[in-house]
């Protein structure tokens, strides 16, 4: 594909540029002197990244200050609302726009000429106010023109069905044309604005997604699985292709496992190993695509940060494989009106997790969606509360979508910083204010401060994808619902956690959970016996270490590689419909329910810690500890309700020696810790209905907020938010 590409540029197939605008920079512009915009030097903008150091970690600062803005779409208004937005958000203290997210139309009106008119205007403005600037490289939804002229560049659906133009995430990532126009535009964007010094920040595409089955994707596919797997006896061997007789002896044989081929309906497959390698293969594709925007960019701008928007838990994309080639994560919070706050703060450590490092919250709305099914307001203090848990887990930036709110289309009532109504007197931009007012007087103080954890949940989108293909035991299995039990634990208590990749550093925690390890890869299971022998506490569950990353059962018992360091064999696993529930009954006669699944179990050295009470399995153990080597391991073979989950979670986290990040037991609010160099940041924040009591260990330190130390007694009324500053100890 690439020679394609190359050989239809050097036919002159790529496109052109016209006569260039003018960008001034306030420095500039004071001085009177004018430069085109891809002259432009740095070193006249903002000053140079820095470096924050806390108990022996080195983070280096991808920003000077805490970006706050958004997304904003001067292009889609007139321009005498330009200067009037300045002058709101200057007074809202918002000092970054992301910019041409969604403008190939506009600055690629034909195949061989650019536009850049407008864009230069929007990019000159934002200059002079010194705004830290997202630049867009515009490719998230191609232009009518192209799928007109090159229908092929359109997708096709898991259905077959081969789209025309409308729609986002309409590109076959597969696309030679796509490949060559996108990356084209990638490279003029990065030719004509790298060297200005306000551009803070590349946003390739925008959240990345989807899926394409069409012909290109179909030998895109085959030259990854040879890739893959080198012959077609071993791809036989893997996807297990003697059932049914599916034999393949050709690799032009395999076909995309959509509804016309393997496909049961979008979520389950007749052969779960080529799905998961389908997903495997289309993860791989998208990123393809990102690589091939930032090393254009790269061609001409060679240090400024690069990164796409995320979306938390989104199936379609491992987004740890996704990280490694991205200077920082970034991501979309989009919780609905009844999301638990402890799946929110999940989804930030998740993106922390990815690169171990801060990131940026890329987007979330000031105050209203507009997408799901029931869009609520944001409570009065809510949007405030819900930045600073996302600066609490880890984020370097706030960030909205939107800045100004869109006239019409389908996102006409997404909440905006400016409303429909224009007025610089509502509610929403009050708020928007205030936060905007306190981050500017935060300034760099919590820059490069790090979160730190001696608990890890392993995270897994190849587990994700196979468990939930599966077929059987539940449909009521869900990968994500799982994690967030587990999580949620430690939420409750103020345990700090890391959300981690099956291949992390196990030793650099005392306990590690892993919940519904449903698939074991190849060193995971050395890798965990390596941890519990050192004295690690692993936490394990049903539908854990029963199939090889190609899907195929473990032979020799459940939980297959996983069953020596249990010491338990799982004989069968039964489904509970959603109308039945068991009964557990830990050894101190404390019971609680379990439904959803209940493994069969026998001792094979491990104790039981609690038993089932019901059925022909009464009696059997239900939850079991092991000793390994200098550490345990815990199996739980049922989905517990919250009160026995606790029961033995509590036994797990005082046997690894773990603790809260304050003293004090929980009593509702959330504390979430953040080490700097010279103090640890201390956000504890109320998202319960009544007034909390804040935890005297912090009484008599400062609150960055107000300046004032902390009260012992103090309460924190609901969405109330302290910043409390402690020294480190030496």
């Amino acid at each position: 594909m690439a020679a394609l590409i190359a050989a239809e540029q050097a036919e002159g197939g790529a496109c052109r540029r016209t006569l260039f605008g003018t960008l001034r920079t306030g420095q500039e512009a004071k001085e009177g002197t004018v430069r085109t915009a891809g002259q432009v030097q740095r070193g006249s903008g903002p000053p140079d990244r820095a470096k924050c150091s806390g108990k022996g970690i080195t983070m280096e600062h991808k920003f000077k200050r805490i970006l706050y803005g958004g997304d904003y779409n001067p292009n889609q208004w007139p321009e005498e609302v330009w200067a009037e937005d300045m002058r709101i958000f200057r007074n809202a203290h918002i000092n970054s726009a992301t910019v041409n997210v969604f403008s190939w139309a506009k600055i690629q009106p034909s195949e061989e000429r650019y536009e850049f008119g407008e864009l230069d205007r929007i990019i000159d403005m934002l200059s002079r106010e010194n705004y830290d600037i997202v630049l867009a490289t515009s490719t998230g939804a191609l232009p009518a023109w192209m799928a007109k002229r090159y229908p092929e560049v359109e997708r096709t659906d898991y259905e077959g069905r081969r789209h025309v133009f409308g729609q986002r995430h309409n590109a076959c990532p597969n696309s030679p044309v796509y490949q060559k126009y996108a990356a084209a535009l990638a490279g003029e964007l990065a030719k004509r604005y790298g060297s200005n010094p306000h551009i803070t920040c590349w946003h390739i595409n925008n959240e990345f997604g989807g899926e394409c089955y069409c012909e290109n994707c179909a030998a895109a596919f085959r030259v990854w699985l040879r890739e893959k797997y080198g012959s077609i006896e071993a791809l036989n061997k893997a996807w297990n292709m003697e059932f049914w007789g599916h034999t393949v002896y050709d690799w032009d044989e395999i076909v995309p496992p959509n509804a016309l081929g393997e496909g049961i309906g979008a979520e389950k497959t007749a052969f779960a190993g080529m799905s998961i390698d389908y997903r495997r293969f289309m993860s791989d594709s998208l990123l393809e695509n990102y690589k091939m925007e930032r090393d254009e960019i790269r061609k001409y701008d060679a240090e400024t940060t690069i990164t796409t928007n995320l979306m938390g838990t989104y199936k379609g994309l491992d987004y740890f494989k996704w990280a490694k080639e991205m200077d920082i994560v970034s991501w979309d919070n989009y919780p609905a009106f009844d999301t638990p706050w402890s799946y929110t703060a999940m989804c930030h450590d998740l993106m922390r997790g990815l690169k171990g490092e801060p990131f940026m919250l890329m987007e979330q709305t000031p105050s209203q969606q507009n997408w799901q099914p029931y869009n609520s307001l944001k409570r009065p203090g809510q949007m405030r509360a819900q930045s600073y848990q996302t600066v609490a887990h880890g984020a370097d930036t706030i960030q909205f979508f939107q800045l100004r709110r869109s006239v019409g289309a389908c996102e006409k009532f997404h909440g905006a910083v400016i409303a429909h109504s224009g007025s610089d007197q509502t509610r929403v931009l009050r708020e928007v204010s205030q936060l905007g007012a306190e981050l500017e007087q935060l300034g760099d103080t919590t820059l490069g401060s790090v979160n730190q954890a001696d608990v890890a949940i392993v995270f897994d989108w190849d587990n994700y994808w196979a468990l939930e293909y599966t077929s059987g035991p539940s449909v009521d299995l869900k990968y994500v619902d799982t994690i967030h039990q587990y999580y949620k634990y430690f939420y409750d208590r103020n345990i700090a956690v890391d959300m981690i990749p099956f291949d992390a550093d196990f030793g650099k925690y005392k306990m590690v959970v892993a919940p519904v390890l449903y698939m074991v890869k190849e060193g995971m299971k050395e890798a965990l016996e390596a941890f519990v022998r050192n004295g690690g506490v692993l936490v394990t569950t049903y539908m854990s270490g029963l199939v090889d990353q190609s899907d195929n059962v473990y032979l020799g018992g459940y939980p297959g590689p996983l069953r020596e360091m249990a010491g338990i064999w799982a004989e069968e696993i039964d489904a509970l419909a959603p109308t039945q529930t068991n009964t557990v009954v830990f050894a101190d006669e404390t019971k609680a329910q379990c439904r959803i699944v209940c493994d069969l179990m026998h001792l094979e050295g491990a104790e039981s810690l609690a038993s089932y009470a019901t059925d022909f399995y009464a009696g059997m153990p239900a939850v079991t500890r092991n000793a390994f080597g200098n550490g345990s391991v815990y199996y739980i073979g049922t989905r517990l309700e919250e009160s026995g989950l606790s029961l033995v979670m509590d036994q797990a986290a005082a046997g690894a020696q773990v603790s809260p990040v304050v003293a004090e037991s929980a009593n509702g609010l959330e504390v979430t810790r953040r080490i700097g160099e010279e103090c640890a940041f201390y956000f504890v924040m109320n998202f319960k209905d009544e007034a909390l009591e804040m935890p005297a260990s912090l009484a008599g330190h400062p609150d960055l907020l107000t300046g004032e130390p902390v009260q012992e007694g103090e309460k924190l009324e609901k969405f109330g938010v302290r910043i409390v500053c402690v020294p480190n100890q030496d």
